[in-house]
């Protein structure tokens, strides 16, 4: 890990960890949600507009920027951070997840956001055909855009990585579905354990190209097989990687999510390189991952939701806890409502916008809508982070946890 890069871990209360996080791009506090710029923007919002929601890093997508503008591009702007603007840290995923989107993702109806567990009434067998085929040398993909084909290897997602010039990047792995048994599962892990160290010796053989250092993050695959997921976060914490991802397929529910979480931190006992949970950022679920030591999350829910009209918030007009954390602001009721959307919220959405301008402007098409939307969704998650934090550094975690998620029933099965 270079001198330029690592977790200080200050408080912890039982499993949940708050700390600051370090790199070449300035330091980051954790626990933090990472908004997702999946090609190099933060949907609907400049990114003036996104600093303002005191977002602290983003995280951007190595198979999108690939395909388009190209990471040669990228690299000809000097990276990154000076092709979109943003001066703050920034992460990169490997492409595996988005290639296993074009996989079993569509074999197995599995989608980013809708819910991705079976249990929940998620993912099952479409009969549809992937367009991708994966062997020990790598991946073998058909493009969403033109139907180009490309390859994906661990020693490619490097280069692509390097050019691209996150402060955090990810190495190679095949991503399972809930729909994969424990023998495809185990054998899936095994390769990205072999992906793992290709990955590493690419990434030691390479030099940063921008002018600051990189990182790179195993990450821990295994599905929800107890064992296997032990397993592999034993193999993925023996290698010299800069931060530990969780990801794949995590289980039936969220309660099952859950349980993998505390598998893999169990196994990494007092590591304390930084843990980064892939994909997950609803509220409940950051409140739960939070609490069993997860340092970042990264979701495209929040700013998704609001491009629709869901405005998160925790309290509903009557005082009553809202059971999803937000509202439907296309709704009627809210059609001559003069109010903003949380009257104890300081965004600039909140302190200038009244709930029926943001519906008219939804309902008339206007761009604007989901812009201001989207500030406000921002803003709150960073308010959440906030309270989270200061809950750990300051001992009271679990009665705020339980102060958020017991009246909306969101953990009443761990209860």
């Amino acid at each position: 890990m270079s001198e330029s890069f690592g977790l200080n871990v200050q408080a912890r209360s039982g499993a949940a960890r708050a700390g600051t996080l370090t790199t070449p791009h300035g330091r980051v506090a954790t626990p933090a949600f990472v908004p997702v710029a999946t090609q190099a923007a933060v949907k609907a919002l400049p990114l003036a507009m996104v600093r303002d929601t005191r977002s602290q890093l983003l995280f951007a997508n190595t198979y999108h920027l690939y395909l388009r503008p190209g990471a040669d591009v990228v690299a000809q702007h000097g990276g990154l951070h000076r092709f979109m603007g943003w001066d703050r840290p920034m992460l990169t995923d490997s492409g595996g997840f988005q290639v296993f989107s074009l996989g079993a993702g569509i074999e197995h109806g599995v989608g980013k956001v809708a819910s991705i567990f079976p249990g929940e009434g998620g993912p099952k067998p479409t009969g549809q055909s992937g367009m991708v085929k994966v062997g020990e040398h790598g991946v073998v993909f058909t493009s969403h855009i033109d139907g180009s084909r490309h390859e994906f290897t661990p020693e490619h997602s490097i280069d692509v990585q390097r050019r691209l010039g996150a402060d955090m990047i990810i190495a190679f792995d095949e991503c399972t579905s809930p729909l994969h048994d424990e023998a495809y599962t185990r054998a899936s892990a095994d390769r990205t354990h072999r992906w793992a160290e290709r990955s590493l010796q690419a990434f030691a053989s390479s030099s940063p190209l921008h002018g600051y250092d990189q990182t790179l993050f195993g990450v821990v695959q295994g599905g929800a097989f107890e064992s296997v997921r032990r397993e592999s976060t034993r193999v993925i914490a023996g290698m010299d990687f800069g931060g530990i991802a969780i990801g794949g397929n995590l289980g039936d529910t969220k309660e099952a999510m859950y349980r993998v979480i505390e598998w893999t931190v169990d196994e990494l006992g007092d590591d304390s390189r930084p843990r980064h949970l892939l994909g997950i950022g609803d509220v409940p679920s950051v409140w739960e991952g939070a609490a069993r030591g997860v340092d970042t999350f990264d979701c495209v829910a929040p700013t998704r939701n609001a491009r629709n009209g869901g405005l998160l918030k925790r309290f509903d007009d009557d005082g009553s806890p809202l059971p999803q954390f937000r509202i439907n602001l296309k709704n009627a009721r809210y059609a001559d409502d003069t109010r903003p959307v949380d009257e104890t919220c300081s965004c600039s959405t909140c302190q200038n916008h009244s709930r029926a301008y943001l519906r008219h402007l939804f309902k008339a098409g206007e761009q604007l809508g989901p812009a201001l939307a989207t500030v406000h969704n921002l803003h709150f998650m960073s308010d959440l982070m906030d309270t989270i934090r200061e809950s750990i550094h300051h001992g009271r975690f679990e009665d705020e946890k339980r102060a958020w998620l017991e009246p909306t029933g969101a953990n009443a099965e761990l209860a």
